[in-house]
């Protein structure tokens, strides 16, 4: 499983990253996250608002932090 957090760094992004990881951790899943702060490679997903989760490459979740809750919901799919 290949994770991307996109974002440019705001208190929103930095949410998402911490409560991804703990997800993460709680699962017990082993994989790296990846953090994309660079707007053009952002704008490479066709991501307009951020924070963005990105599995597999692909865009799960844009422009709002989901919960602890929903992160590991997404994850065990």
């Amino acid at each position: 499983m290949n994770i991307k957090i996109l974002g440019t760094g705001c208190s929103k992004c930095n949410s998402m990253e911490k409560i991804t990881l703990k997800a993460i951790a709680e699962l017990g899943i082993e994989t790296k996250v990846e953090k994309v702060e660079d707007i053009q490679k952002i704008m490479e997903y066709g991501v307009m608002t951020t924070p963005a989760l990105v599995i597999d490459e692909k865009v799960i979740v844009k422009g709002k932090v989901p919960s602890l809750k929903e992160i590991k919901k997404i994850l065990t799919k």
